[in-house]
């Protein structure tokens, strides 16, 4: 696609959805780097070689894999004209991803009180540390999908979207998708790199 042809607005929704893939995949380099560090830090002695996956972080999977449908089905509602149906689906989709968030908590307790690990002292492995630090980073990036969402809602809420209008919209469906993607692959990784 040539980005130098069509109308100003063209070049501008373009520029804006190329940024935001540039941030992606800035984004996911970072996860990679890590769980790249996870792979060659599996020859170290004290690595912990069978752990299990609290059921919680099962859970939230789940849930941010429904919620990614969710999102969808707002955005294609409002390409369509069905406002009320969209705002009703960007809402499901802030409660799961507000259930997500409690799940993943409920994962770290899960991790300290049934498994015994923590972050850092004598309680920790390298393997947990990993593991909450990826979590923990991951979710930080969802606290700005859920800053993200809820100006999407706000904005829905004003009417600044209409089947001609979603910029917005379509930028804040991509970003939910993108952290919900970086969620099932950082769970494919801890379930099959051990």
């Amino acid at each position: 696609m040539d980005l130098t042809l069509g109308t100003h607005q063209e070049k501008t929704i373009n520029a804006k959805k190329t940024m935001m893939w540039f941030g992606m995949v800035s984004m996911f380099m970072t996860f990679a780097g890590l769980t790249s560090a996870f792979v060659v830090s599996k020859s170290r002695p004290d690595w912990l070689q069978n752990f299990e996956i609290p059921p919680m972080l099962v859970w939230s999977t789940i849930v941010i894999i429904i919620s990614s449908i969710t999102i969808h089905f707002a955005k294609k509602a409002v390409q369509k004209g069905n406002n009320k149906l969209g705002m009703t689906m960007l809402l499901v989709t802030l409660v799961l991803g507000i259930a997500f968030v409690i799940l993943q908590l409920q994962g770290f307790s899960y991790i300290v009180n049934v498994y015994g690990y923590n972050f850092t002292g004598p309680t920790s492995n390298v393997v947990m540390s990993f593991l909450y630090v990826l979590v923990t980073l991951h979710l930080l990036h969802l606290f700005s999908g859920m800053i993200v969402l809820l100006a999407v809602i706000y904005n829905h809420s004003k009417q600044k979207y209409n089947p001609s209008k979603t910029l917005g919209l379509e930028l804040g469906v991509m970003f939910w998708h993108f952290l919900d993607f970086l969620w099932v692959y950082l769970f494919l990784f801890f379930y099959f790199v051990r």
